[in-house]
């Protein structure tokens, strides 16, 4: 799935994968060892995140369920808790630095190959 800023004009992942049940959010990037340029993982529902045993840092944005950018947070260490966003329908993991390079941020319209809501 492709990922776009229709804001920034700007794709923000063009590997984008679906964690829509309990296990697949659960597991999340846990056991990967690197996060590539293009690749996403959206967490659907999703209010909050954690890095704990994660290798990496990742960039996050809080996306609300008519898929605009509630919250950006950029590099989240390793073994941290996000805040919690209410107003977040999903989040999407994204690999450090994405956000700052496409410049997205809060109130930027997503879109998506596929409805993401």
């Amino acid at each position: 799935m492709i990922i776009f800023n229709e804001t920034r004009k700007a794709v923000l992942a063009d590997n984008a994968v679906i964690a829509d049940t309990f296990f697949k959010r659960a597991r999340g990037l846990l056991g990967k060892k690197e996060f590539h340029r293009g690749q996403a993982l959206v967490l659907d529902p999703c209010n909050s995140v954690h890095t704990f045993f994660m290798r990496f840092p990742i960039d996050l944005l809080f996306v609300s369920k008519d898929n605009k950018v509630v919250k950006a947070i950029s590099r989240l260490a390793p073994f941290c808790l996000s805040p919690i966003c209410l107003k977040s329908r999903f989040v999407i993991e994204l690999p450090p630095d994405t956000i700052k390079l496409t410049l997205t941020s809060p109130g930027d319209q997503l879109t998506s190959l596929f409805n993401l809501t």
